[in-house]
């Protein structure tokens, strides 16, 4: 079952409270995502920890609820 847009921002913000996010159906589906994450939190991580924080974000589900995911990070 893929995720809808509101369960996708709800786990992000669960795991960066102070997320700024800006999600993008790719194909229509809510299967294939892109998001963009703006955080206070990402300052002085490199940006491949800083990616695996919204990866976790989706635990187990990532690569089978959730089938593809492109992220993006920038630091607020």
């Amino acid at each position: 079952m893929p995720l809808p847009a509101e369960e996708m921002t709800k786990r992000i913000k669960h795991a960066i409270p102070d997320a700024q996010i800006e999600l993008v159906d790719l194909a229509g589906d809510n299967d294939h995502w892109q998001v963009t994450v703006t955080s206070s939190l990402f300052n002085n991580i490199s940006r491949v920890k800083q990616h695996k924080m919204v990866y976790d974000a989706f635990g187990a589900d990532m690569g089978t609820t959730l089938h593809a995911l492109s992220v993006h990070t920038k630091v607020a």
